[in-house]
């Protein structure tokens, strides 16, 4: 692959994955999780941008091999041998890269020169954490209605009491969910309200226990003329390990449909 190497003299970068406590959610801890990822950056050729020296300097990557038994990830020299000299000198580096749309950034430790394939590369211990930034725009799956998935709740009325909220999702993302509400249902959830310990149990994987805060509320009519409003609700400080069990969700139901749709299941 072609490399392009950059100085950049501009004012040190700042990337989320330096910001725990706004993004401690995304981070990903499982060595098999983080091995998992950088084989599918491997597996698509993504490029990956590698910043160093106070994230002011940068050169184009690429992951050539992921060995978890040796604890090892092989990259891309870059074609400027002064730029690979500096990146060699760093103590620490910070990558970033997309994959469909979702951002992976991860921090290594001081790079070695080896070689792969009879080239020159560079590599490193495989990082101890890598962030997974799925923005809820990124990727939203519509729930399957075979398996349809609920959301319970207990919701507070204006007047002090309570009632059981119980409605069955529309559609689900990292970011929050959209449930299928009566239009008398969806009065009572008004926009910026928030629901604590909302229980919605995900198919095969287990329940996942949230707080939402209602964020839209959209009319919509079915096809027999039914009338229902999809509330729309976003996920508050969702935990790391909550998080991916909703992604595990996600990539499972995508893999069933995609398997259906190809003929392969």
């Amino acid at each position: 692959m072609e490399n392009t190497d950059v100085q950049a003299e501009q004012a040190p970068l700042r990337f989320e994955i330096e910001q725990p406590k706004e993004y401690d959610q995304y981070l990903l801890y499982s060595r098999a999780e983080i091995a998992a990822i950088l084989r599918a950056l491997m597996q698509k050729r993504a490029l990956v941008s590698a910043y160093f020296n106070n994230n002011r300097s940068f050169l184009l990557t690429a992951v050539l091999a992921v060995d978890m038994a040796a604890d090892t990830l092989v990259l891309d020299c870059g074609r400027e041998s002064g730029t690979n000299h500096q990146a060699l000198l760093a103590k620490q580096l910070l990558l970033t890269a997309a994959i469909d749309k979702v951002k992976v950034q991860f921090t290594l430790g001081k790079l070695s020169e080896t070689q792969h394939a009879g080239l020159p590369a560079f590599s490193a211990a495989l990082p101890d954490k890598l962030l997974r930034l799925q923005r809820r725009e990124c990727f939203r799956l519509s729930t399957p209605i075979t398996k349809p998935v609920k959301c319970i709740a207990m919701i507070k009325r204006a007047d002090g009491s309570t009632f059981l909220l119980e409605a069955s999702l529309l559609d689900i993302s990292g970011g929050g969910i959209g449930l299928m509400a009566p239009p008398s249902l969806a009065a009572l959830l008004q926009r910026g309200a928030v629901m604590s310990d909302c229980k919605v149990s995900l198919p095969d994987e287990g329940l996942l226990v949230a707080s939402l805060c209602v964020r839209n509320k959209l009319d919509l009519t079915t096809k027999g003329g039914s009338h229902y409003v999809r509330v729309g609700c976003q996920f508050i400080a969702l935990p790391g390990a909550r998080m991916n069990m909703l992604q595990r969700y996600i990539n499972r139901i995508e893999r069933e449909r995609k398997a259906r749709l190809s003929g392969m299941a």
